[in-house]
């Protein structure tokens, strides 16, 4: 796998250069190190070469190693293996932790992932946590609400077996609040919504990653439903500006939203591809709206971010798809050429 791009590196640099130099000459924990969220926090980090050393969890170190040969001798960098619920402690002390890995579909066995790597930062000198959550939290967003806010007191269904990811977040968020009241450490907590940029899987349930495969394959942009749900979209190196900028100066137990407030229906998000990379490519939509049902949204309200931190999103949704979409067209030929 290819390093991100320099640019966007140096745009997060650019934008959270306070942050990160005040993370110099310490200790950074983080789990989750090789997923989408957390390859960008871990690139930028060592990009910023502000003397800060990273120990990265992560299930299968050879393949993180072999996937990532460019960092894989970095010296500020050291790779542990082991599963999130029971790894062995590394030693000394760690004053920042983020645990971003993606919870396991048991609702049980993410508490117990989020518990591990809290008992990690309780014992091991942690003074602020951060924990990557979702909107999924807030369960269905109301028809009428356009941007929903971190007070809605919605919440996951609870005899919906579907909705454990937002169980599981819920349930962690709670855990990191209890951890963080009893022991004296501050708990970020940063719930994302949809994102663009490399590395976000073609292959998975992400309408943007499925939409850029499609025009990589030669098309047709396939939709599968009707094209009505509202979504939005903040590319990565803004999301990389926005942890590193909450991991040192958000409020703990306040959560903050993290994404872009600027929605966008399914249909109108194939549109944006298709002039993005300038290919024509036609769009299929499997289903035809039903008159009058009220549109589906996930859409953040990000004043609390805003307000409070002065984030905001840098990258427009069409730029941040040109951005993807080339990064994935480099990687295509290099897979391509590696296998010829």
């Amino acid at each position: 796998m290819p390093p991100l791009p320099a640019g966007d590196l140096d745009h997060v640099l650019q934008h959270a250069g306070r942050a990160l130099q005040s993370l110099a000459g310490v200790r950074i924990f983080i789990t989750g190190g090789t997923g989408f969220v957390g390859s960008w926090l871990v690139e930028s980090l060592l990009r910023a070469d502000a003397g800060t050393s990273a120990v990265l969890r992560t299930r299968d170190p050879d393949r993180f190693r072999f996937t990532n040969p460019h960092l894989s001798n970095h010296p500020a960098l050291t790779v542990l293996g082991g599963d999130v619920r029971t790894f062995d402690f590394p030693s000394g002390e760690f004053p920042f932790v983020i645990h971003a890995a993606t919870p396991d579909p048991a609702l049980d066995v993410a508490f117990e992932e989020t518990r591990h790597v809290l008992e990690f930062a309780r014992t091991h000198g942690t003074s602020r946590f951060l924990f990557t959550s979702s909107g999924a939290v807030y369960g269905p967003q109301p028809p009428d609400m356009t941007h929903i806010s971190e007070d809605y007191p919605g919440a996951p269904a609870t005899t919906d077996v579907a909705t454990a990811y937002g169980h599981a977040k819920r349930a962690s968020e709670f855990l990191c609040a209890t951890y963080a009241q009893k022991y004296g450490f501050a708990a970020l907590i940063a719930r994302l919504f949809a994102f663009s940029g490399p590395r976000l899987p073609l292959d998975r349930n992400f309408a943007l990653g499925n939409f850029i495969r499609d025009v990589l394959a030669g098309g047709p942009i396939r939709i599968q439903g009707d094209g009505t749900p509202y979504r939005s979209y903040l590319y990565a190196a803004d999301l990389a500006v926005w942890l590193w900028t909450i991991l040192v100066h958000g409020k703990s137990c306040r959560p903050y939203n993290i994404g872009s407030g600027d929605g966008v229906t399914i249909a109108e998000l194939a549109r944006v591809v298709t002039e993005a990379t300038a290919t024509g490519i036609p769009i299929e939509i499997a289903e035809k709206p039903v008159s009058g049902a009220p549109a589906k949204r996930y859409v953040p309200s990000i004043e609390r971010a805003k307000g409070e931190l002065g984030l905001q999103q840098l990258i427009p949704l069409s730029e941040g798809v040109k951005r993807m979409f080339a990064w994935a067209q480099s990687t295509k030929r290099l897979h391509e050429f590696s296998t010829s």
